[in-house]
């Protein structure tokens, strides 16, 4: 057996056998990416190389599915502070061959001191940069509680899942070119909204090859190992916490961190073509959307139109407005706000939704508001699936880049900034376009409303598809074409995530593409009488498929970042 990336060995070098590695050899100085692999036994896809290799060994080391996720998140709160975190938070969605279904909300919550109207000024004006810069734009952090709330389904301690972290943490790694790039564009912002010095500031400019060496997070992390959640929520760390909240005139608050909780809900789960799409609930709006999407689109022969052509990408664009309209409406916390989900993805519904489509027509979002009823872009996503068959998608987030860029002085981790996923004020845009109404209000203890959608694909009860995405607003539409590209249009994993996308979000109305989308497609778009906008790639989404005939498995990583697949 080998594994697919093999810390410690020159990019181009041959890569040696290491079924044997301990955890303690690795040395993560030189690394390669590999996109796209096939092995028998067990894959990770993440956003970051190192991290899916830490992941890859947890499995060689028998742990399953569920160890790997959470030695991989952790890997990726050291290696990835874009997106990866200790200060943020994220949704799991897990299947088991002992048919446990599996969904972790560990979404971020609103301090008990947040308000409905704390970032509108005396005129009633939102000042929306107070959502999203420094110490009052965070929510309490979940991911921790989230990782600990996932160790029940997992078979190695604790300590071994974690070690790696704390050594890539403490002893460094080498940073990518893009990385680089990112650290020098948010370094005035460091500067400008932290109270003490951060790992992330140097005096000359971040270069590809330049060693990352975090302490204070090592430290974190070596208190959360000790301590288990309590290392987080309680004791020294939870006091750096609410120090840094207090010079920087934040709202966090001890007892907003001790008396956090995840939340262990029901998997979303339904049918499409003799498929069993599996998904996240709310507080993620990416299941109750992705199963409006797929149930409008159902009857359709997209498969016969083919992908990317006008026809197929028009209905998609028209179904993703129709959902993206009844999100903003009436999705929100379900343990604050009654939401009618059964409602919404009911199928009568959801033709009704659909009567007024009319084919190679634009439609227009002035007129398709959401549905009335009779009375009554930084995320990070990782995918696994192990020998048995367990399959695990994550998705994981601080938000913006970086979050709030506000590091927790002495604990050395980014805080988020999702207090801007809530709607500050209705009807006013987040930082990705959306808009929304009271049912995602801010209110204390209340889970801002999200998009991720990790998602995973049963055929005769076993995981065929673990797959997901980061992008914010884009993160609903990723997932729902990525599908469509498997399962109507017979893409190859690698192409299922790599060739061009598009997005509509009802508001504003235009459709985005990728620069690379088809200008055949666009023209026809156009003639239709859309918007159509080009902008930077959308996601990056990570898949992995597990062949019922072989049973092995094809991984792939985005083309739009350092994604990278690993196996044995």
């Amino acid at each position: 057996m080998r594994l697919m990336i093999l810390l410690g060995m020159a990019v181009g070098s041959v890569m040696a056998a290491c079924a044997q590695s301990p955890v303690n050899q690795l040395r993560p100085y030189d690394y390669q990416i590999e996109k796209n692999i096939t092995v028998p036994h067990g894959a990770v896809v993440s956003a970051h190389p190192l991290a899916s290799q830490v992941g890859a060994m947890i499995l060689q080391q028998g742990g399953n599915a569920v160890d790997a996720a959470i030695a991989t998140q952790l890997a990726l709160a050291v290696v990835y502070p874009g997106a990866g975190n200790l200060g943020g938070g994220g949704f799991m969605v897990a299947h088991l061959t002992n048919g446990k279904q599996i969904a972790l909300d560990y979404r971020e919550t609103a301090p008990a001191k947040a308000s409905r109207d704390m970032y509108l000024d005396s005129a009633g004006n939102a000042i929306t940069q107070l959502s999203l810069d420094g110490h009052l734009a965070a929510g309490v952090p979940g991911t921790v509680a989230g990782l600990f709330a996932a160790m029940k389904y997992a078979r190695l301690p604790f300590s071994k899942l974690i070690d790696p972290a704390i050594r890539l943490a403490g002893q460094g790694f080498v940073i990518s070119a893009s990385e680089a790039v990112n650290l020098n564009a948010s370094k005035a912002d460091f500067q400008r909204l932290n109270t003490a010095p951060t790992a992330f500031v140097k005096d000359l400019p971040w270069k590809a090859g330049d060693t990352l060496i975090q302490k204070d997070l090592a430290h974190t992390l070596m208190l959360i190992r000790k301590n288990g959640a309590a290392g987080f929520y309680e004791g020294e760390t939870a006091t750096n916490i609410v120090a840094e909240m207090q010079r920087g005139h934040g709202i966090m608050t001890l007892a907003d961190l001790k008396n956090y909780k995840a939340r262990e809900r029901q998997a979303l789960s339904f049918n499409y073509k003799g498929y069993t799409i599996l998904t996240m609930p709310l507080p993620s709006s990416g299941g109750v959307c992705l199963q409006q999407m797929m149930g409008m689109i159902e009857n359709y022969p997209v498969a016969k139109w083919g992908f990317h052509s006008p026809q197929a990408v028009q209905l998609m664009i028209e179904v993703e407005r129709r959902a993206y309209a009844d999100r903003a409406q009436y999705l929100g916390d379900p343990d604050f706000v009654k939401v009618p989900v059964a409602r919404l993805t009911n199928k009568k519904y959801l033709a009704s939704r659909m009567q007024d489509f009319i084919p190679m027509k634009a439609g227009n979002s002035t007129t398709t508001q959401a549905g009335v009823f009779p009375e009554s872009e930084e995320t990070t996503h990782l995918s696994i699936i192990d020998a048995e068959g367990n399959a695990v998608a994550v998705t994981t987030t601080l938000n913006g880049h970086y979050g709030s860029r506000t590091v927790v002085g002495k604990a050395g981790f980014l805080l988020n900034n999702e207090m801007d996923d809530f709607s500050v004020k209705p009807g006013v845009p987040n930082m990705y376009g959306l808009v929304g109404t009271e049912a995602n209000a801010i209110a204390p203890g209340k889970r801002m409303l999200s998009s991720m959608t990790p998602t995973i694909v049963l055929q005769q009860k076993q995981a065929l598809y673990a797959l997901g995405t980061p992008g914010g607003s884009t993160i609903i539409t990723s997932v729902f074409q990525t599908l469509m590209n498997t399962l109507e249009f017979g893409l190859s994993p690698a192409d299922a995530v790599n060739m061009p996308k598009f997005h509509h979000q009802w508001l504003p109305d235009e459709v985005k593409v990728e620069n690379d989308f088809p200008d055949s497609t666009i023209t026809a778009l156009q003639n239709m009488g859309y918007k159509v906008v080009k902008r930077s790639p959308i996601g990056r989404s990570e898949i992995i498929k597990r062949n019922p005939g072989t049973r092995r498995l094809d991984a792939a990583g985005d083309k739009r970042g350092d994604d990278s697949a690993a196996g044995y």
